[in-house]
């Protein structure tokens, strides 16, 4: 509980903290168990002990938010043209619950999904529309998934990204990514399989939660790579025509990646606000917004590689009205996917 000697109201990335009671932000202590609430006195820790005793828990499991109705994710927030940092913003990514009892899938564990969606993930999708969690399945088997998109790409698997309506002569001239899909069965992919899995336990759990969404499959995985060449995508909307997406899901895999010098950020224009979110294609960062017309957005240009995995999921009720229209989404070819069975574990 004792607050560490670290007197900064900086955080690792140059973020301004805060007292978490009183919201000074000068001489600050940071607790020396979740390293990312910041006091401005010991007498303040022990007063809100209370309430942070909640969410304090080891920095090394997966990382949310530390409130979902904070705006979700270090967001560069920029109103009107200007550079301006929210309140919600300044606040650091505080650390998930630890799970003692984690899943193991070919040696691989699993997050506790159930309380990660359940607490954070789903108020936060239904207040914000997007949703941030990082470090969400770990280093080692975040570059274990890495490797099997490493050995697609030399495989040459990867093609053009494809556009549903093609109203340029080039679809580059929209998106300039390279893309792969993947079910989860072809060989060398058992890594993304394991991914898949995780991301389908995520929204299982949030199934029921997410407004008024009946989630019951999803696409195939699309493996993208911007090649760094300055490649992007411009402003576009996942599902602008009621093809039954309901949820984009995006786990990136971009190491030590730097949006000043790399470029590459994820834009998101949220339908009815002045402001907009900047997402860096982080390692091991798992994002989800809702696929429709709520959430324009865009990847800004790429001048490192750049790794994505995205799959998007299927709201009942829509996609069936949807397949009577003879619709199909977003280059996913129409394929639905079931989701994985749910485990014993408590995932």
């Amino acid at each position: 509980m004792d607050a560490g000697r670290e007197k900064s109201a900086l955080d690792s990335e140059g973020e301004r903290q805060y007292c978490e009671l009183c919201g000074k932000m000068e001489n600050l202590l940071k607790c020396a168990r979740c390293r990312s609430c910041f006091y401005c006195s010991k007498e303040h820790q022990k007063q809100h002990w209370k309430k942070h005793k909640l969410v304090c828990k080891e920095a090394d499991e997966p990382q949310v938010f530390k409130r979902p109705e904070e705006h979700p994710s270090r967001l560069r927030l920029q109103e009107n043209g200007g550079e301006a940092t929210s309140t919600s913003a300044r606040s650091a990514l505080g650390t998930g619950p630890r799970n003692p009892n984690n899943l193991k899938r070919n040696g691989q564990s699993k997050p506790n999904t159930q309380k990660l969606a359940t607490e954070y993930i789903a108020p936060c999708m239904n207040k914000h529309g997007m949703c941030v969690v990082d470090n969400f399945l770990g280093e080692e088997i975040g570059m274990s998934i890495l490797a099997n998109v490493l050995a697609l790409r030399k495989t040459g698997r990867f093609t053009d990204g494809q556009l549903v309506s093609q109203k340029s002569d080039s679809s580059t001239d929209i998106r300039g990514d390279k893309i792969t899909w993947i079910e989860g069965k072809e060989p060398g992919c058992e890594n993304i399989s394991f991914l898949m899995s995780c991301m389908d336990d995520v929204v299982r759990h949030c199934n029921g939660k997410l407004g008024s969404y009946k989630i019951n499959g999803r696409t195939k995985a699309m493996v993208a790579c911007y090649p760094g060449n300055g490649a992007g995508y411009v402003r576009h909307v996942d599902n602008p025509n009621g093809d039954g997406r309901c949820v984009t899901c995006i786990y990136y895999l971009n190491k030590d990646w730097d949006s000043r010098e790399h470029g590459g950020l994820l834009r998101i224009f949220p339908e009815g606000k002045s402001s907009f979110a900047d997402i860096d294609p982080k390692f091991d960062r798992l994002l989800l917004f809702w696929s429709d017309r709520r959430n324009p957005h865009e990847v800004q240009p790429s001048y490192a590689t750049r790794y994505a995995i995205t799959v998007w999921y299927f709201d009942a009720d829509e996609r069936a009205r949807a397949k009577e229209k003879y619709l199909t989404g977003g280059g996913e070819k129409g394929v639905k996917v079931e989701l994985n069975k749910a485990e014993d574990s408590g995932s």
